[in-house]
């Protein structure tokens, strides 16, 4: 899915999404990923939606977002509550929606200056394995 492009400057956005890969500012990204306007934490550990936890949300209250879009991957699932409880127990909102949904709900957030960050569970491929690279 090719996302319309925003003028960005030196925000960073995602172009596009596809079964394989996110690209974002031009760069490809074939794995799990948290993203803000101005960082990238790449190679986020939850590779699939079932390893999730909540200690993998906790890298995000040091980015202290507003809120927080959590991309389940290509469907929408939703966590048990106690995964979740580093969001609550340190005020960011949070919203969860697909990873298509989550990149282009971020994009619009994103270019309206909001403090956002969106946690994406990215498995590039149906089996859950990653591809090489």
């Amino acid at each position: 899915m090719k996302l319309h492009r925003i003028h960005s400057g030196d925000l960073y956005l995602v172009q596009s999404i596809t079964a394989q890969r996110i690209v974002i500012n031009d760069q490809v990204y074939t794995s799990s990923m948290i993203i803000t306007p101005q960082s990238i934490i790449s190679d986020w550990q939850p590779r699939r939606f079932e390893d999730l936890s909540a200690d993998s949300l906790l890298p995000l209250v040091d980015l202290e977002p507003e809120v927080v879009l959590l991309g389940t991957g290509k469907h929408l699932r939703f966590p048990a509550p106690h995964i979740t409880t580093p969001c609550t127990q340190y005020a960011m909102g949070l919203e969860i929606m697909d990873t298509p949904a989550a990149c282009r709900t971020f994009n619009i957030l994103a270019s309206e200056g909001r403090k956002v960050a969106a946690a994406l569970v990215f498995e590039a491929s149906g089996d859950g394995e990653r591809p090489e690279g």
